[in-house]
């Protein structure tokens, strides 16, 4: 009788733990229902119909922080809109230069037709441009990218093609990136020695040029 209880004590804790570990794999929204986990301006955000914009050049944060995650999220530009998804943020108030920003862009505007490579749709901001040009939809369609970040590795797919791949472990300076091109002044930290845990934001309207974002949701890895 000990047996059969210890027996099916054991399988008990080996359920309860297959549950917790599939529920902390499955996706979830990225700021909560209603905004219940976001970080942000309430005059500045909001949702309607599932629909999340901004109307000023600030940005929207999750209460949590992440590390080793997946992040998949749909955007549609404006004219000329650039913006940005923020991962591994360690201070919401001075983010650029702590923190990595995956850049969205209308690529197909004259504002970005001499834009460096590494201020392009799907780039890492400043350091890695995006391996294709153009992938980004013209303006008022719907965009879908996914950003998966294991350590100091990140991927970045956009609409279904893989377009940018980092090691951070690669870029040990502030100043210049592997390939020899510079790093933006604004943003003197070595990507090898910024933490792979933080916030994640979302920026908002730059200059007359709008964003908007839906079916924003994470998952652990």
């Amino acid at each position: 009788m000990k047996r059969i209880f210890l027996i099916s004590s054991v399988l008990l804790i080996a359920c309860s733990l297959s549950v917790l570990s599939a529920n902390k794999n499955k996706w979830k929204p990225l700021f909560g229902t209603n905004l219940s986990d976001a970080n942000y301006n309430p005059e500045v955000w909001s949702e309607k119909d599932g629909v999340l914009g901004a109307i000023k050049d600030e940005s929207i944060w999750t209460t949590t922080e992440y590390e080793n995650f997946e992040l998949d999220l749909e955007f549609k530009t404006d004219e000329a809109t650039n913006s940005g998804v923020v991962v591994y943020c360690t201070d919401t108030k001075n983010w650029i230069p702590n923190s990595v920003e995956i850049q969205i862009a209308d690529d197909h505007s004259e504002h970005f037709k001499n834009a460096k490579p590494y201020e392009k749709c799907g780039a890492i901001y400043g350091h890695l441009g995006a391996n294709k040009d153009k992938v980004v939809k013209k303006p008022g369609e719907w965009n879908h990218m996914h950003i998966k970040c294991e350590g100091q590795h990140i991927t970045v797919t956009l609409n279904g093609q893989k377009v940018t791949e980092m090691d951070m472990s690669k870029w040990t300076s502030g100043t210049t990136n592997p390939d020899g091109t510079k790093i933006p002044s604004w943003l003197p930290k070595p990507f090898a020695e910024l933490p792979t845990k933080g916030f994640i934001g979302l920026q908002g309207k730059h200059g007359n040029s709008l964003i908007w974002f839906r079916n924003t949701k994470i998952r652990s890895l």
